[in-house]
């Protein structure tokens, strides 16, 4: 692991500050590319009881994101982030860890100092060589497969779950798999794909076909996602100038125990509309709704908020409302209200607040409020989280 940090920090420094010497309109086209992003944002959290205290972070995130092409039919990506966290939290026990975990199959992720509440790790979540001739591509290593048709909770997206409440993490994280896709002609595709795990028992396979039918983008997934079967279905298109937009899976588990605990099938769907208001405030309304059969169990918020989610996993109740409202109050500065609601009680609401200072800088502010009935996961121990986050683009 050293040794690929050592080989790749120096590669990509010089190309960063070689960049900058490029003259407009004299440059040669070049055969790779370079970009990413430097952020820093402070946050706190602030229980609603007064019997515990609140805490104050740090976080500076920065990115590289590079693509070196050897011609047009072969190159090369990779995607390296690195992030110093100071403050309340980095110094629990036991937080180093949790930050350098890696669930690849390969461990990319390490930290470089770990101690008096400083953590600091560089991990590569992009790390893949992509082929593609005429109607075939190959695609082998660490990369995003992004298999969901709606963007709020995706059943079908069996590889690189997330949670909605991630928002600092745009570029989401990548599996470590091999890919081939056959383009079969307009909006229609086969893919196939391979993800190797540690445990063997584990690994993970599917197979999607991609059609369009009459304006409507669908797909049918079949193969194994850890320790289920799946079998999945999704959709995607417009009515009267309205997003509609679906998935359904089905998880079998394939063995009965496992490591002492007994599986269960389970189903999760989702179905999600939006609408877009053609005005100066550009406002967009979204809604969508959750069902699933099993859900997980979770002890309180903090738990939930840090677990790892897959596809069947994505809520802790059988059904689970999403609402959003966006606008914008200028040309540079836009609003977004989101709630969700789970029928156990638990409600979240939150704002984010957009502001662009100038071309490559943007200025985020967001508030995260969950609460809920007294039995409820996120009335066990409400709170308030308040994020301030400055980004620069390059």
């Amino acid at each position: 692991m050293n040794r690929l940090f050592t080989t790749f920090v120096p590669f990509l420094l010089p190309i960063s500050l070689f960049s900058y010497a490029e003259i407009p309109g004299l440059t040669p086209e070049k055969n790779w590319n370079l970009g990413g992003y430097v952020k820093y944002m402070a946050s706190s959290t602030i229980p609603n009881s007064s019997s515990e205290s609140s805490s104050f972070d740090n976080l500076i995130h920065q990115r590289f994101n590079f693509e070196y092409r050897f011609n047009d039919e072969l190159r090369v990506n990779l995607g390296m982030r690195n992030r110093l966290m100071f403050g309340d939290t980095a110094r629990h026990a036991n937080y180093g860890d949790f930050i350098s975990y890696d669930s690849g199959y390969v461990d990319l992720s390490k930290n470089w100092i770990d101690k008096n509440g400083v953590v600091g790790n560089s991990q590569f979540d992009r790390a893949y060589i992509n082929w593609s001739k005429d109607d075939w591509q190959l695609r082998a290593g660490r990369f995003r497969i992004n298999w969901g048709m709606t963007t709020v909770w995706n059943p079908n997206d069996i590889f690189n779950s997330y949670s909605i409440y991630d928002f600092d993490y745009e570029d989401r994280p990548g599996s470590d798999a091999l890919m081939v896709t056959k383009n079969l002609g307009f909006a229609s595709s086969v893919d196939v794909v391979i993800n190797p795990n540690k445990d063997s028992e584990l690994n993970s396979y599917a197979s999607r076909y991609l059609f369009n039918n009459q304006g409507w983008d669908m797909q049918l997934l079949l193969g194994k996602s850890h320790l289920d079967y799946v079998i999945g279905v999704g959709f995607a298109g417009d009515i009267y100038r309205a997003g509609l937009r679906g998935e359904f899976s089905w998880f079998e588990p394939t063995q009965r125990y496992y490591q002492n605990e007994e599986l269960t099938a389970s189903s999760v769907s989702s179905l999600e509309m939006d609408y877009s208001i053609n005005s100066s405030a550009n406002w967009a309304i979204q809604g969508s709704i959750m069902y699933i059969s099993e859900p997980q169990d979770v002890e309180n918020t903090v738990s939930y908020l840090n677990l790892p989610l897959t596809a069947r996993t994505l809520s802790f109740t059988h059904w689970t409302w999403y609402s959003s409202i966006g606008f914008d109050t200028s040309a540079l500065n836009r609003v977004m209200l989101i709630g969700t609601y789970y029928d156990d009680g638990s409600y979240f609401i939150g704002m984010n607040n957009t502001y662009s200072l100038a071309d490559n800088w943007q200025l985020l502010g967001v508030v995260q409020y969950f609460d809920g009935s007294t039995d409820s996961v996120f009335g066990e121990n409400p709170n308030t989280l308040l994020y301030a986050q400055v980004k620069w683009s390059f």
